[in-house]
């Protein structure tokens, strides 16, 4: 493909500079939050603190939630209708009522451990700057899918540059 050829076919998108650090730290923390029962939770604040607490600078943030039965998604935070309709959404995709064979721990146990193998228990999010390169409009959630309180353990981890 030739350089116009390129050209034309790029129209619409803009990659900027590529930069680049050597990782010079690798800083851990755990998270502990006490829920409520099924529901997100947001933990946003607490991830821009453990980064800027690490003193980071440019590299990964990296965060692991150490349970099988709640999950951890980034989703928007400016309406707090939209977690209430994934909570929704969740529910109808692994209803507690669905027959489910695993039951020793209650009849939502089963469901939450579906619903956490579809949304997942890791994110990476980009720092740069010190900053999380977060969207606008987009927080970090716990999603607790069991009906009773947990107390759930995030591990956080800053892999970059330092200030």
């Amino acid at each position: 493909m030739t350089v116009r050829e390129r050209s034309r076919a790029a129209k619409g998108r803009c990659l900027s500079a590529v930069t680049s650090v050597t990782p010079e730290v690798i800083a851990t923390s755990t998270l502990d939050i006490e829920t409520g029962g099924a529901g997100f939770y947001e933990f946003s604040r607490d991830a821009a603190r453990f980064i800027a607490d690490a003193r980071a600078t440019d590299g990964t943030l990296l965060v692991f939630l150490r349970h099988t039965s709640a999950s951890l998604v980034i989703q928007e935070n400016a309406d707090p209708d939209v977690c209430t309709d994934l909570v929704t959404a969740l529910t109808r995709l692994a209803p507690a009522d669905a027959g489910w064979v695993h039951d020793a721990e209650g009849p939502d146990d089963m469901p939450a451990h579906v619903k956490a193998m579809l949304t997942g228990v890791s994110l990476q999010i980009p720092v740069t700057g010190g900053s999380l390169a977060l969207g606008t409009w987009q927080g970090i959630y716990l999603v607790e899918h069991r009906a009773r309180p947990h107390r759930r353990e995030i591990v956080l981890q800053f892999i970059g540059s330092r200030r």
